[in-house]
């Protein structure tokens, strides 16, 4: 995997980024454009030898410094010991990215969903995310900041009929990426949602909605926008929600947005809505 795309004059020499589902699919094309750029990468995942494959295979392509770390973002303590080693062997985390998650097993509405399946999706999206930060933004507050980066999706900005645990994840995923905007604001921490679109990887095959598809997301497209928020470019952004191959990257540079913009709210009826 070669030529992540992006802006290549921007540098993120100095970063240390923590990327999560890092073996694989988007997680791996992240890492890759990442390192290209100057950045020194961890990754966590859950299978030890994949995972190290890869992130050996972008130190020999790039020349950064890598580090493989295994382990399940839904476990606290898996999740601590991993963030206490990339620290101790990296530095402190200025970037965070929370990509790894699982999708639905089948296309089939919530009640006919597996409980213990449709239950490790929200797990996965949502106690995963959660997780990291809780172990990670403590030191980008004590630093004086960090950036941290959630994987959405736009089926987090509506419901569902046979996606439903995917769905809710995404959505409480905004919300967590909102209440790390809002708490972190004054600690110079920023958070940001970014949905990749649909790129070709082994997940997206698999999820029969995308049978026949041959118009992809370009994987480059989600590396420049997480690029530009590594690099500080796109912090008015922060708490709000950015969209891979629909957002053009220069008009977000040059665009501030205003009161609830590319935020979850609810609508109002009309002028007379009590709650609007």
């Amino acid at each position: 995997m070669t030529g992540a795309g992006g802006d290549r004059g921007t540098t993120l020499a100095g970063t240390v980024a923590l990327v999560t589902g890092a073996s694989a699919g988007i997680g791996r094309y992240l890492v890759q454009g990442l390192a290209e750029r100057g950045a020194t990468v961890a990754g966590l995942a859950r299978s030890g030898d994949r995972l190290t494959a890869a992130m050996n295979e972008v130190a020999g392509a790039t020349g950064a410094r890598t580090l493989a770390v295994a382990a399940d973002v839904t476990d606290p303590d898996a999740v601590q010991a991993a963030v206490t080693q990339v620290v101790a062997e990296l530095g402190p985390v200025t970037l965070l990215v929370n990509n790894a998650g699982l999708i639905d097993a089948a296309e089939v509405p919530l009640w006919e969903a597996d409980p213990d399946q449709w239950w490790a999706v929200v797990e996965s999206q949502v106690r995963g995310p959660f997780l990291l930060a809780r172990a990670v933004v403590p030191g980008m507050v004590a630093a004086g900041g960090g950036r941290v980066i959630g994987l959405g999706s736009g089926l987090g900005t509506r419901g569902s009929d046979v996606y439903s645990a995917y769905s809710a994840g995404k959505t409480a995923q905004m919300r967590i990426t909102e209440g790390i905007d809002l708490a972190g604001a004054t600690h110079g921490v920023r958070a940001f949602d970014l949905a990749p679109g649909v790129i070709d990887t082994a997940m997206t095959r698999a999820m029969p909605m995308h049978d026949g598809r041959t118009d992809w997301t370009r994987p480059e497209d989600v590396v420049a926008l997480a690029v530009a928020i590594a690099a500080g470019e796109l912090d008015q952004w922060s708490g709000r929600f950015l969209r891979a191959g629909a957002d053009d990257l220069d008009t977000l540079r040059r665009t501030t947005p205003e009161d609830a913009a590319r935020r979850l709210r609810l609508r109002p009826y009309g002028d007379a809505d009590p709650i609007g």
